[in-house]
């Protein structure tokens, strides 16, 4: 194995993997209503093209693409169409969702399958995977098919697997790797030949060994990386991978890089070699908040209610609700959310495990601007949030804050510097609009 790589900055929170690292990936069926959310993606929500009353097949386009950075949305079922109304959703605090009565998953509507994907030209790929409605499963959930079609002027020459999955908790990408190697690697070619490119790789980190050597005897090229949270982050990734820097304000394909997840690549997979849309997804629900933390096939629409109750309910002293995981997670106040494409894990927090501190004044120690991943000063930049000097924040670069939480988990003082800059944030993109 080669010498494993890292990035500059970053942190070693605690993983807690070992609740569901070991736990196999558990198919469960479609609940009798699933509330399909048409705002899945990053970018404009799908434009609904059912009513109340419709009846629907597995794989019916239900929302239609609204713009170039969006995508459609597809029926996880065969049923009858209840409502299409605005609904709680795990990654904002409304949005809209159809909801539909199931009656079966069996059969239904696909595309074409393509048993052979080197016949079809890149183009016809990327039509694919776009009317396949596949976008990016590692949390960001970014349409897939805008980043296989970059600008003339971006040369791309190399592809990179996301099979870090940093964030503790979470283990969904893990068990993907040992359970289906096929359909990521299938579709880690899709997206080469898509892409127009011969370099094509998998990182993964050192803590999980079995995947690295289960990758690595079938033929796929591994970049092995040390432990180090956000590694799963698309630059913290490209600068440990191969050694670039993408520039601030900047893209991937800026420097001619291309990043996936290994569910995205399972995805792409799936759309092209069967032609089966994304209306499923691997989910860990973990924390000493739930009886029995595991790892799930479920269709989007379920919620995460059904999860907790799939994993033996609620503990008695579970505390918080997490959508996703404890650095980069939205805390939730209701479990009557859906299941998106980008939902990686459901976290219920125990009373210790969601210690709330108080927050002390900064002692400008300095920890936070070496943990930093994207080399910013955060201290600096949450005082000028503080004081409401948003001119000053902005020159300090809160817009290229990633909110990845190092700087809050290193803080000895327990500053809220996340709050802080999200807020300059706010404030900086607010004057630009009135602007």
């Amino acid at each position: 194995m080669t010498k494993a790589r890292t990035f500059r900055g970053g942190t070693h929170p605690p993983g807690h993997k070992n609740l569901s690292s070991g736990q196999t990936i558990r198919r469960i069926p479609a609940p009798e209503i699933v509330r399909v959310p048409l705002c899945q993606h990053l970018g404009a929500p799908s434009k609904p093209v059912v009513s109340k009353g419709d009846s629907v097949k597995r794989g019916q386009e239900i929302g239609a693409q609204n713009g170039f950075i969006s995508l459609p949305t597809h029926s996880p079922v065969n049923g009858t169409v209840k409502s299409v109304e605005e609904l709680p959703m795990p990654h904002r605090r409304t949005g809209p969702a159809v909801v539909i009565e199931t009656e079966s998953e069996e059969g239904g509507q696909v595309f074409e399958p393509w048993k052979d994907y080197t016949a079809h030209s890149p183009d016809e790929i990327i039509e694919r995977v776009k009317l396949a409605g596949v976008c990016g499963m590692g949390g960001a959930s970014f349409p897939t098919y805008v980043k296989l079609s970059p600008p003339p002027d971006k040369v791309i020459d190399t592809l990179i697997l996301n099979g870090v999955e940093c964030e503790p908790y979470l283990t969904a990408d893990h068990r993907l790797m040992l359970e289906n190697p096929d359909d990521i690697i299938l579709g880690m070619e899709i997206l080469a030949h898509a892409l127009g490119v011969q370099n094509y790789m998998i990182g993964i980190e050192v803590n999980k060994p079995d995947a690295i050597e289960l990758m690595e005897k079938k033929g796929c090229r591994v970049l092995p990386l040390k432990v180090s949270y956000p590694q799963g982050a698309e630059k913290q990734l490209i600068d440990a991978a191969v050694g670039r820097e993408v520039p601030a304000g900047g893209l991937p394909m800026d420097i001619g890089v291309v990043v996936q997840n290994v569910g995205t690549a399972a995805a792409v997979a799936q759309a092209v070699r069967d032609g089966i849309p994304s209306i499923r997804r691997t989910i860990t629900v973990t924390g000493a908040g739930v009886r029995s933390p595991g790892n799930y096939d479920a269709c989007v629409g379920t919620l995460f209610s059904s999860l907790i109750e799939e994993s033996g309910g609620y503990a008695e002293d579970v505390q918080r609700l997490v959508s996703g995981g404890p650095m980069m997670g939205i805390s939730l106040y209701t479990d009557e959310v859906p299941v998106t494409k980008g939902t990686s894990g459901v976290l219920a927090l125990s009373a210790s495990e969601a210690r709330d501190v108080a927050e002390g004044p900064c002692i400008r120690c300095g920890k936070c601007v070496d943990a930093c991943p994207l080399r910013l000063t955060p201290n600096l930049i949450a005082l000028a949030a503080e004081n409401q000097r948003w001119g000053m924040a902005e020159d300090f670069g809160a817009l290229n804050c990633m909110a990845c939480g190092t700087c809050s988990y290193v803080c000895p003082s327990a500053r809220y510097l996340v709050h802080y800059i999200k807020k300059a944030q706010d404030a900086i993109r607010a004057r630009g609009k009135e602007a």
